[in-house]
């Protein structure tokens, strides 16, 4: 059984949308392609590579896919020779050719193809970019591990980590660091239920349980 994991940049208000460059994916008008460029150091570089871990095949959609394939294959360091020799697992048509080494598309629906490859012997699958690979799969309560890079920055609209059809679920934070430029790094785990409570008073004031019923038909 592998474990699938993600590695990804956020803002503040959780878009993810295009962290590298204006041309990576401006869809919606979004004009801060980029925006992780400015809070990159060295001590960031190490935590990436740390989130990203040692020992993975890429788990990738299509929009993300073609950006590294037209650009890590060129890229004569670490993480260029590294994406090039490990296994890529596409969700994408036909339409997308498949040329970059060890490149395999994923055929039919991708819930079911991911959870089958899920079930194989191997390396963890980790994601990288791919909102609507994560958004599906987070639906399917098929992600194991979510490391998030938070930068401190809003940029109030675009494509977010997380979306109305996440399935609700407790995460468990394993480890947590942050940059000298302020970006903060938790890795968490999947935990259980949501957990629930309330800091209502026992004996709720007369107001309270007005407000109660008027907001219940309200609702």
């Amino acid at each position: 059984m592998r474990t699938i994991r993600t590695a990804t940049f956020v803002s503040l208000d959780g878009v993810m949308q295009a962290p590298g460059g204006p041309e990576e994916d401006p869809r919606g008008g979004f004009r801060f392609g980029g925006w992780v460029f400015p809070f990159f150091d060295d001590k960031l570089g190490r935590l990436m590579h740390e989130a990203m871990g040692e020992n993975y095949d890429l788990l990738l959609g299509r929009r993300t896919y073609e950006i590294f394939a037209a650009y890590w294959p060129h890229q004569d360091d670490e993480i260029g020779r590294t994406f090039t020799a490990v296994n890529k697992y596409v969700a994408a048509g036909p339409d997308t050719p498949m040329t970059w080494t060890n490149s395999h598309r994923l055929e039919g629906d991708l819930v079911e193809a991911v959870r089958a490859l899920k079930a194989t012997e191997g390396r963890d699958l980790l994601i990288q970019g791919s909102s609507e690979v994560i958004h599906a799969l987070l639906a399917h309560d098929l992600i194991d591990q979510l490391t998030v890079l938070t930068f401190p920055l809003v940029l109030g609209r675009g494509r977010r980590l997380f979306d109305e059809g996440s399935k609700p679920h407790q995460w468990t934070l394993e480890r947590s660091d942050k940059s000298t430029t302020g970006v903060l790094v938790g890795t968490y785990s999947r935990g259980g239920e949501v957990p629930a409570g309330s800091f209502a008073d026992d004996h709720p004031s007369p107001e309270e349980l007005k407000r109660r019923e008027r907001w219940a038909r309200e609702a």
